[in-house]
């Protein structure tokens, strides 16, 4: 296990638009448009939440901890705005929104220059309670990553039944199974 680093972070932040690209970008509407499973987001439904999250969500409840510490709740999100932001948008359009705001979001946070007093600094989320700013960065990097795992895995479920029984073989199969 590791603990936060500013460094380590970044190295996995400044890569996601890129493979979220890689992963999406001239794919089928069949493809982009197919959930896991019932209920699901699509893999474009994840990248318009990834687009839509990036300028609201990670450095503004930063920001409300290092100017307020716990005196004010950093600020909600609405992790289901996406839907009426971008209904419509081009894929394309989506990934150059999510890739611009990321990049300002490095900037921003390389410019921050956070030192060990600032990342253990505490800030009150509304239902989590006490958080500290190096976990909302944490956090940040396992929501792409978890992003991420669900676009692979919802594509692979595609193919649950063309594998036939060498599904037997293929975890991410069964990790993906419907409900």
């Amino acid at each position: 296990m590791m603990e936060y680093d500013v460094d380590s972070a970044t190295a996995i932040l400044g890569r996601t638009p890129g493979v979220l690209r890689a992963l999406l970008q001239g794919l089928p509407d069949a493809w982009l448009d197919a959930p896991e499973k019932p209920g699901a987001w699509t893999p474009r439904e994840v990248a318009c939440h990834l687009a839509d999250l990036e300028p609201v969500a990670w450095l503004p409840r930063v920001r409300t901890v290092l100017s307020h510490g716990n005196s004010r709740p950093v600020p909600a999100v609405d992790r289901d705005r996406f839907q009426d932001r971008y209904a419509g948008t081009p894929l394309p359009e989506v990934l150059d929104d999510f890739q611009h705001a990321r990049l300002a979001n490095l900037r921003e946070l390389a410019a921050l220059q956070l030192d060990d007093a600032a990342l253990s600094l505490a800030g009150l989320h509304a239902t989590l309670g006490e958080i500290r700013v190096s976990q909302i960065l944490a956090t940040w990097v396992v929501h792409d990553l978890t992003h991420l795992a669900q676009i692979t895995r919802t594509l692979a479920a595609q193919y649950r039944e063309a594998v036939g029984p060498f599904s037997e073989f293929l975890s991410i199969l069964r990790s993906a199974a419907p409900e």
